[in-house]
Parts: C-alpha cells; structure tokens; sequence
C-alpha cells in the first residue's frame, strides 16, 4: 500500500481537488478529494488518469542543447551560460522587440509567470504570448471598457440565479465551472430554474436544457443583436437599472433601431417567437450567461462579447445576485492595457495590439518570418508546445526554424521542444510548489497550492528560478545585501522587514522583486514559487485584504502570515477571501462606477451585421461545403499536456463527427478513414457518423497528433487551423468556424 496525498488536478482550469496514491516515488492511483471545498470529490476521468500525465517515457529529466549530431545531455550552468549570452547578443544587436516570452503557467502552474514577465521586462521587452490570448482576450477586452478593468470580467452567479444560458458552452463535457456536469444537471431538474442552450447542436449540456437554440454555425452576432432588438422594441428593458447603474445607453440604442430581428433570426435557422421568449424570460427572471469557445473562437467573437454586455446590462443582470458578477481574486490572471494609448506595444509586422499585457500566438509566425530588422528572433517558450496547441502547425514550423534562439522549458519532449536550440527540462505540478488563479468562484475566493507529492527525477527546476538564472546571469539583478539572506534564514517575518527597509533604500530594485525574493527567501524555502506566494500575501491590495476579512482572517499587517499558514495546513485548498454579496458594483473600476455601454469602435463593425449581408458572407465555396469545428471537448482529450495514448486504450478517442444525411451524400461510412481539407492543411482520420451534430457541420477533438515512442496518435486539429483566419480585433483564432472538405480515402 502506497501513500495517499492531497494534490489538485493541472489539466484544466478547474483544478479539481484529487487525492493520490504514492508508491515507490509513482502515482499508481486518484481519486477526486471529498475535502476538497469546491470540487467535494467531484474529478473527471482526466484528474482520475493524472499518472499518464506525470509518469511517461519522453519527461524530460536534464538540460539539452541541439548539436548538428543531435540533442547532447550538458549542465545547467552551461546551459544558463550559453542562452544568457546569445540572449544578450541578439537584444544588444537587434533591440528589446526581438525577444519573446510564451508562456504563463497554462492549466496548472501559474508562479512561473511572474518570474518570465519580469525577465521580459528587464530586456526591455513587452512582447508576452499567452493562450489566454488565443481565446479569451475579446471577452476580457470588452468587459474591461464595460467595468473599467480587463481582468474585471463577469461570470455567472449560478447559485443565485433563476436562468442560466449557456452560449457555445458544453459545460457537461468542457466543464468551465466547479462541478459543471452535476450543478448542471441539479439545474436542469429544478422547475423553478430554466437552462437555455445556444449551440448548433445538440450537445450533451443541450440534451438536458429546457430551451435548445440551435442557431445555425457562424450566426451568434446577427442571433444576439436581434434579441438586443426584440428587448428594446418590446420594451423589456430595465429602465431603473438603467438610470442608476448603466452609461452609455443613449448613445447605442439607435444603434439597434429599425432592426430586422425577425429576417435576422430566420437566417439564424431559430423558430423567432421562442427567440422572442427567451428575451423576455431574460428580463422577468434573475438571468446569468456563461459564454465559451462556441462564441471566443467563432465569427465576430470580439463584437459577440460586447453585444452579450449590452444584453444582459439592459436587462438588469450585470453585477446583481444571480446575474453575472465580477468575482473577488487574489491575483488577476491578466493584465490591463490600453491599445488606444501610443504607449501600448503592438507587434511589429501584423499591428495588433497588446490587449490584457499579453499579444495573440495567432500572429507570432508572421513576425518571425517578418523581413523586417526589428523581427523577432528569440522566444523563450514555457509549458506551451504551440506546434499542438496553437493554431497553424505548418506556419508554427516554418517560423520556429527561422528562430535564432528557442528556448523551451517543458515537462516532456513535446514537438516545439524537438525544434529548441536548447530544452530545459521543469518540474511538474506535482513535484513543485504550484498553483493558479483562475477566478471562477463567486463569492467565495479559493485557493489550493499543490505541494510535491513525488520526487523528481533528474535535474528538473521550477521555470520561475530558470528565469531567475538565466537574469541573474545576464547581470540584471540588482546588488543583493547578504543581511536579506541572513534575515531569510532567521524567520520569514524578519525577512519581510529586511526587505522593505532594502525597497525603500534602493526603489529601481522593486521591479526585480521576484526575482530577488526567489534568490533568498526561494533558496531557504527550497521553492521560488512558495516564496513568491509568501510575498503576494504579505503585500496583497486592500481590495483583496477586505475580502479576507469577510472570510474570518485577522485585519491587520499579519493578515498575510496567516492567510500564507492557512494555505499550508490546507493541502486540500481552502476559502482564503469572500466578496460582498450585496454590492458587486463597488468592483466596477469606471469613474461613474456604472457599466459603460457604449464602445464607440464597435459601431462600425456593428453595423455590418445584417440579415442579408450575414446570409451572405455564410454561403460557402464549392471547394470547401462543409463547416469544421476544430478543437471538440470529449472526455478524451486533455490538451497537449496527457501525452502517453494508453490512457485512452480501447476507446474511441480521437474522431471526426459528421451528421448521418451528409455521410450517405458522400457515400461514407461509420468507421472508415477519411481525409479532412482546409485552407490550412490536411489530416487523416477516423469517421464517427453521429446524430450530435448538425447537417454540414462536423467536429474533431482537440489535443491530439501527439508523438509519443515515434508514432503519432490521432490528428492534430491546429493543422487544420489556418492562422490568418482569426477575430479582426483580438486575432483570436476562428476554430468553431472553418470551411473544410471531407473526401474519402483512396
């Protein structure tokens, strides 16, 4: 018998609680973590397998640096020499643009983060790649000129609210919530509750709904501005919450006037009076929405999000009980910035603009490839792989070749690594101190940070104290004092004070705090990460202070060593913080404190949106007949991250689905191979013939075409995806929307 240890799961952004069983230094068993106080033993197939994820054949266990005869096993200090000095060559000789940082902690491991972006910034560089920006940045876009801050977005107050639309969102395969399937279904069987699905087709989340809008595929903007219309026309609106809580309404109503919402519908292929229904439920009903990658990654996502905002702003459920609300966090997954300020960075060859601090992966292969002498030439690429998970495989390869310097921090030799000038083998999330900061609890803050629960083998570091190596070997930390490392090794208290007396001495220092937290508090603690945590509490915002209070922790300037204890007793998480219930609008960061409405470079591209013209943009080309949605959620996939096939052994994991009145026009049967075709490239792979899905739409699963033991296994989706196909705005990549061809094999 092994040892059981509490962990949480790194491959999605739920993190569930899960309980592992230790022997001999390996997982041989999970089980979702009943004390958990979020997920209540509640974990997918996918936590249940987290062994496949940490115990395979290609971890990586030492430094590598690629040799004309092949990769060659060196050592840290050669590795932190050499990528420090060609580093420093190629900034010196072409600039601060010509350097890159890809990363940000993905699903599981968020504390490297801070240590890449500062190492970013002392190169002189804002160019930071993140997935965040390969789905969400729209949303977040939109919501910080609606709230005053792009990391204040909403999510929805499902326990309070009486009407919950779930928009492109299959929450009972995709999750996206804590628990998703059984709030889901508890949702769905409560007769004073109502669940309205939006999404082309029947899903399992749209099989147990009330109301299913199979809108046709690519129709969400036309289908939203209509029910905007059908509120105003039918005088639905919430004329009080309007006065006192929303700006900007004057100037977007006309904006609406004279719509076609019944021609608009029609197109949508939706019966127009249950359209008309759902609009008016919105309204007499606590109404909440939960958007995803149906809308994030379909035609206008940037305008859809902003035209949901209006939607449920005029209706009276934004920042209510049991509307959407802006959840409290401890640290914002995001940024802020302003893309109409001159001071924001945009890349250099495409022009799209920082949104969140943080630039889309859909255009780094053209600034690679760019001709210009600011190009970039040097990407320090952190648990990513975006040759599997970013869109356009082919460009990613053509342009990581060109690269004068890729460094990759990994857990495995994923296909980017296979490319890299020099690979850095990391921990994983269960062999570190790790966490994240997904902010998806309202009003309850949680927070869980993983402690190791196996050893490492090999040489893997924490990619936090691999940047901090690599800066400090460049030069760019400040002059340490030895009394911070003699107060580290005395108490973390005596540490704090060391530290603000050295802040105050010497505040050019302070961008660097990271960086020297994890040199000395790091190095007595054995973790960069728990460090960087210790310092996050002590010094966390007033904001995030009065929510701790709420939840029981002591006011005061050792609030932080408390919080930082509890979190250390509590290897199963726990709630560190609690919003206020009765005034979400105090989280509004706007001047007036109301929700602005009006975003008056949206009305240009609103104004596009028109029965007819949309009828006619959806017609597509004989060449390619049939829409893909690239990327389906199964219980199958995990993203790159499950890279060992045996965990799927004897299912049926990785297919394309097509609706059965399209395979028998195509003369195809269940099971056979086939050939999907796009504008990007093309795959083989196996058919599922499925009700699911609709006439003319099929499907494939994301995180698949993995090489593992030199085979790959299944097709890799992103092949499919070309990158210039992409949201005008955000340049979010369109996978719910491509015209493809399904041919049979010859």
């Amino acid at each position: 018998m092994g040892e059981w240890k509490k962990t949480g799961c790194v491959l999605c952004a739920q993190n569930c609680g899960l309980e592992v069983e230790v022997e001999n230094n390996r997982i041989i068993k999970a089980m979702g973590d009943r004390e958990n106080p979020r997920s209540k033993g509640y974990a997918c197939r996918k936590g249940m397998n987290i062994a496949y994820h940490q115990h395979h054949e290609d971890r990586l266990k030492y430094p590598l640096k690629r040799t004309v005869s092949g990769f060659e096993r060196i050592s840290w200090a050669q590795a932190i020499d050499e990528i420090a000095m060609k580093l420093k060559e190629i900034v010196d000789k072409n600039g601060p643009k010509s350097y890159a940082y890809m990363g940000g902690g993905g699903q599981g491991c968020h504390f490297e983060a801070a240590l890449g972006v500062t190492l970013m910034k002392a190169l002189g560089s804002r160019y930071h790649y993140n997935a965040l920006a390969q789905e969400l940045t729209g949303q977040f876009w939109a919501h910080g000129r609606a709230t005053g801050k792009q990391y204040k977005f909403t999510i929805p107050d499902e326990e309070n609210t009486d009407m919950l639309l779930a928009i492109g969102w299959n929450g009972m395969v995709s999750h996206q919530m804590p628990r998703a399937p059984i709030v889901l279904r508890e949702f769905s069987k409560n007769p004073d509750k109502l669940l309205v699905v939006i999404d082309p087709r029947k899903s399992e989340t749209a099989e147990i709904a009330d109301i299913h809008l199979a809108v046709r595929p690519g129709t969400d903007a036309l289908l939203t501005k209509a029910m905007i219309s059908i509120v105003i026309d039918e005088g639905w609106i919430d004329e009080e919450f309007i006065k006192n809580r929303v700006s900007g309404y004057d100037a977007i109503k006309g904006w609406f006037a004279g719509f076609d919402a019944r021609a608009a519908v029609e197109v949508c292929e939706l019966d127009y009076e249950q359209v008309k229904e759902v609009c008016k439920q919105l309204r007499i009903r606590k109404a909440s929405y939960h958007p995803d990658l149906g809308v994030y990654m379909n035609r206008h996502s940037t305008l859809i999000s902003y035209l949901e905002i209006i939607l449920f702003a005029i209706t009276g459920n934004f920042c209510v009980a049991g509307g959407n609300v802006i959840p409290g966090m401890l640290m914002p997954i995001t940024g802020h910035s302003d893309e109409r300020n001159e001071t924001t960075w945009r890349t250099v060859e495409t022009d799209f603009p920082a949104l969140c601090g943080i630039f889309p992966p859909n255009v780094m292969p053209e600034e690679i490839m760019s001709a210009r002498p600011d190009r970039l030439r040097a990407v320090m690429c952190c648990q990513s792989n975006p040759l599997r998970s970013f869109a356009d495989t082919t460009a990613y390869e053509e342009a990581f070749k060109k690269l004068e310097l890729l460094v990759v921090c990994e857990l495995a030799m994923t296909e980017t690594a296979k490319l890299a000038h020099y690979v850095l083998p990391s921990k994983s999330g269960y062999e570190s101190w790790d966490g994240t900061f997904f902010p998806w609890t309202w009003p309850d803050i949680y927070f869980q940070m993983r402690r190791p629960v196996v050893e490492p083998e090999g040489e893997g570091l924490e990619i936090g104290e691999i940047h901090m190596r690599i800066a400090d070997r460049m030069g760019l930390l400040p002059d340490i004092p030895e009394s911070l490392s003699i107060a580290a090794k005395e108490n973390r208290l005596a540490f704090g004070m060391e530290l603000m007396n050295f802040g105050k001495a010497n505040p050019s220092a302070l961008k660097y705090m990271p960086f020297i937290i994890a040199k000395t508090l790091g190095k007595e603690m054995g973790s960069v990460n728990l460090a960087n945590l210790w310092a996050m509490l002590m010094t966390a915002p007033g904001s995030f202070r009065k929510c701790a209070e709420r939840a029981g922790f002591a006011k005061g300037p050792l609030m932080g060593e408390e919080i930082f204890k509890a979190i250390i007793d509590h290897p199963e998480g726990l709630w560190i913080g609690k919003s206020d219930i009765s005034d979400n609008f105090s989280e509004l960061s706007t001047e007036d404190k109301k929700t602005n409405v009006h975003i008056p470079e949206m009305a240009e591209w609103l104004s596009e949106i028109e029965p007819a013209r949309e009828k006619l943009e959806l017609e597509l080309d004989a060449q390619y007949p049939l829409i893909l949605s690239s990327g389906r959620h199964i219980p199958f996939n995990a993203n790159t991250l499950m890279r060992n096939p045996a965990w799927n052994e004897g299912r049926r994991a990785c297919t394309c689905i097509m609706n059965p009145a399209d395979a028998e026009k195509l003369n195809m049967r269940d099971g056979e191979m086939v050939k999907v075709s796009t504008e990007a490239g093309s795959v083989e792979i196996e058919l599922e013939v499925t009700e699911r899905t609709r006439k003319g739409y099929v499907m494939i699963p994301h995180g698949f075409g993995l090489e593992y033991g030199g085979v790959e296994y299944g097709a890799n989706a992103n092949r499919l995806a070309k990158n210039t196909h992409r949201d005008r705005f955000a340049a979010t990549p369109l996978h719910r929307f491509i015209p493809c061809r399904v041919d049979k094999m010859q």
